[in-house]
Order: C-alpha cells, then sequence, then structure tokens
C-alpha cells in the first residue's frame, strides 16, 4: 500500500483545497492530511486563521478525501510523521517548490500545481473589514496597538480620540478620523480598543455598548463590581463583544504553560509567584503600581489556583498623597495553596513568575509577562526540559484576532473568563477602597 501524507491550515476550506486533497489521493492509496494548530501557525507568523483548529479538522473531514488527519504542533514533526506512518510520498502544493526537497532523504516530494484564482487569504480579505476606533492618551500603548493591526485580517484602526495627539505616531496622526470628541468617534466605528484612564472605563464602555459598537478594553474593565455587572449585562442583551484585554493571556507560551500544568507536569501547583516591576515612571508621581500591573500579575494566580481563596492582605507603600502605590504586594491563602504578587513602579525586583509543585516547578524568566520561553525543573535536572515559542507583538496581535473572530462568531472567545475579570475588578476595588490594605 503506497501511502501519502500532506500538510495544511486549510483555514476556509475552499475549491482549491479540495483539488488538492482530490489529487493527493490519487498519488497513493492511503491519504495522510496534517492540519496545522493555531500555536504552530502563530510561530510561523500565520496569525490571520479565522477559524478554530476543529473547525478545519472538521472541514477537511467532511471532504471525505482523508483517511487519516493528524494535528501539526511543531517544527520538525513532516520527518517524524514520515516516519512513523510508513510514508511513500509526501506532497504540497507548487508554492512551496523546494522548500521540502529535504524531505527527499525520507520519501518522494511531490509538488502539486495549485488551483489558480482562489486562496484563503482572497476569501479573507473579500469579507469587509471590522472598522475600529482607539481611545485614549498613553501614547506608548497606543502606538503599538496601532502597528499591530496590520497582521490582522478582519478589522481595520480608522480612528482615535485623544487629547495627546502631539505624542502618537505618524500613523496615527494620518488616521480618517482623529478627534477629541468621543461621540465622533463611535458614531464612525464599529468597535473601540480603550486605553484611558481608568476611572473612565465605565462611562465610555457603556456609552459604546448601548450604541452596538464592540468593545476591547485595557484591565481593569471597571473599578465597580455593580458597574462591571452591568457592562457585561448591557454587552449581552445588545449582542456586543465585551473584552478584557491582557495581552499575556494570549502569549502562545503562556497558554502552553497552562496546558503544561493541567497535565500534571509538576504534581499539585501548591504556590504561585508573579512579580511585575518598572522604573519607567520614575520620574513622575501620577503612578499606580497596582492598577497598572496588577490585572497582569494577578492573571496567572486566578487562571491557576482559581477564585476562590481563603483570606487576601494587600501591603502598599504609597507616596506622600497616600493616592499613588509606588509598591504593593497581595498574598493570597487558598484552601490547599497559597499564592503572592508584587508589582512595583517605584521600586525594582527580578520580574520572574514560579509556580511550584509537589513534584517539580516552572520557572518564566523577567519578563515573564511577555513570555516567550519558560523551563520546567525538577530535582534531577537531567530531567528539567526548556519550552520556546516565538513572541510576536508582545501578544497584542493575537489579543485583537481573538477579539475579531469573537465579533464573527457572534460569542465571546476570550482567554479570560467573565469570573477572573470579576475577580480582579473585586481587587481593585478593595484596593481603591482600602479594604484588607496595611500601608507601609
Amino acid at each position: 500500500m503506497k501511502k501519502v501524507i500532506t500538510y495544511g491550515t486549510y483555514d476556509l476550506l475552499h475549491y482549491g483545497h479540495i483539488r488538492l486533497l482530490e489529487r493527493a489521493k490519487k498519488l497513493g492509496d492511503y491519504l495522510i492530511v496534517g492540519v496545522t494548530a493555531d500555536d504552530f501557525d502563530k510561530t510561523r507568523g500565520k496569525i490571520n486563521v479565522q477559524q478554530s483548529l476543529i473547525d478545519r479538522v472538521e472541514a477537511v473531514r467532511a471532504t471525505g478525501l482523508a483517511d487519516k488527519i493528524i494535528v501539526e504542533e511543531y517544527e520538525g514533526q513532516k520527518i517524524d510523521d514520515i516516519k512513523k506512518y510508513g510514508i511513500d510520498i509526501f506532497t504540497v502544493g507548487s508554492d512551496w517548490k523546494g522548500k521540502f526537497d529535504y524531505l527527499n532523504e525520507y520519501c518522494e516530494v511531490v509538488y502539486l500545481d495549485r488551483t489558480q484564482g482562489i486562496s484563503s487569504s482572497e476569501i479573507r480579505a473579500q469579507k469587509r473589514a471590522i472598522s475600529m476606533g482607539i481611545v485614549g492618551d498613553y501614547a506608548p500603548v497606543m502606538n503599538k496597538f496601532q502597528s499591530e493591526d496590520i497582521y490582522v485580517n478582519g478589522i481595520e484602526i480608522i480612528g482615535i480620540c485623544t487629547n495627546n495627539l502631539e505624542e502618537m505616531s505618524d500613523a496615527i496622526k494620518n488616521l480618517s478620523i482623529v478627534t477629541n470628541d468621543y461621540d465622533v468617534l463611535l458614531n464612525n466605528v464599529e468597535s473601540v480598543y480603550i486605553r484611558s484612564n481608568y476611572n473612565l472605563h465605565y462611562e465610555q464602555i457603556k456609552k459604546a455598548l448601548n450604541k452596538g459598537i464592540h468593545v476591547l478594553c485595557e484591565s481593569p474593565i471597571c473599578l465597580n463590581e455593580d458597574e462591571q455587572k452591568e457592562l457585561f449585562e448591557i454587552a449581552k442583551k445588545n449582542n456586543c463583544i465585551l473584552m478584557e484585554a491582557i495581552k499575556t493571556a494570549y502569549s502562545t507560551a503562556y497558554s502552553r504553560l497552562l496546558l503544561l500544568l493541567k497535565s500534571g507536569r509538576i504534581g499539585r501547583v501548591i504556590s504561585v509567584d508573579a512579580i511585575c516591576s518598572s522604573l519607567l515612571n520614575r520620574e513622575t508621581t501620577n503612578i499606580n503600581s497596582f492598577k497598572d500591573w496588577g490585572s497582569t500579575a494577578l492573571l496567572p494566580v486566578f487562571q491557576i489556583l482559581g477564585t476562590d481563596y481563603r483570606e487576601k492582605r494587600i501591603i502598599s507603600s504609597f507616596l506622600n498623597d497616600n493616592k499613588n502605590d509606588a509598591f504593593t504586594k497581595v498574598d493570597f491563602i487558598y484552601e490547599n495553596a497559597v499564592a503572592s504578587i508584587k508589582v512595583a513602579e517605584k521600586a525594582k525586583s527580578e520580574g520572574e513568575l514560579i509556580i511550584t509543585g509537589t513534584e517539580g516547578y516552572i520557572y518564566v524568566p523577567a519578563p515573564w509577562w511577555k513570555t516567550d520561553y519558560f523551563e520546567l525543573r525538577y530535582e534531577n535536572q537531567t530531567e528539567n526540559k526548556r519550552y520556546f515559542y516565538q513572541l510576536d507583538g508582545e501578544g497584542i496581535r493575537y489579543e485583537l484576532l481573538t477579539f475579531v473572530r469573537s465579533i464573527q462568531e457572534k460569542k465571546n472567545l476570550s482567554n479570560i473568563s467573565e469570573e477572573i475579570s470579576y475577580e480582579i475588578c473585586k481587587l481593585m476595588s478593595d484596593f481603591e477602597n482600602g479594604i484588607d490594605v496595611i500601608k507601609i
């Protein structure tokens, strides 16, 4: 029996895909189709894929052409698969001609001419892009966010509402809509990204949602639990997406880390320690260490240990006005675990993440919130393992892609659950009101 194998993303499966699969099938007696995983596509820079892995696998299965479907998850897997399944012929489209000649050492390589005039990229491009406006005055983040737009199909940033235009990039200054009037922006877009002062979030989100506009808002969404609950209810009532923006949640490496934990690779987790610090704002007194960094630091705590802790204690060092915290530490006690976060904008420490388990631990070096590498470490160091994953755009483009998919599929696909979002809000509210806060 002659075995054939081919690989592809198969996003928005079309006639060209089917023709290629039909011709691959005719090369032998048994066809194996490898569908690339979402994370593997991201490491290759292909983040415009609009269908989930499950949807793409099912689309290939529905053609009836594949005798077996596998998932491609890592670089070098093709060689492993060829050996594992006893492959006689490897085949792909002619646009890859020469790229896979190295596989001739293991089997015959055949490049098939592609069907002209059709591609997934063209189909995605034909879909009308969702217009987006950006809101806020913090230029470093706004400039970075706008620059990531070009990497994601399905959305187009067309305007900005800001009172700090002079510090924005030329690309932002040349957007179609440049205003300091929020209503003007909302009247011309279908979605907004909000990176404004935290105290403005509630009113800005509410106004957008009431106009039927989708919202991606930097965390924390709110500083009041009742207000946050109201916003999510308005979003559901108006069929809008309200998504919390913490870019770390969309890092490939961070997502893999969570999956490894669930598989029990370090046993039962008994401690999570996360540190986020920066001295970039050392010249100003207008800082909010906990509000700026707290959501990011709390993310692994709540995603790993949950939100049902027994006790918490917030310890903060404030500046002279007793409003701006230079340093804040939060300790949590769970039924069978503990956690601690440290955040600071007027103090410096190693920004690492350490997850302690009964059989080993995971170490993520600074800055862990831009995770592209982590280690599993054990008592026997020969068992240690390192994991590397490419991180493009600090996770912003992956976050944007999830936001687009959520709008298109009309369901919130956020990597941050509403439960965690509410708990972050509760912590921020407690901090704001001095509940469980010890000043040092």
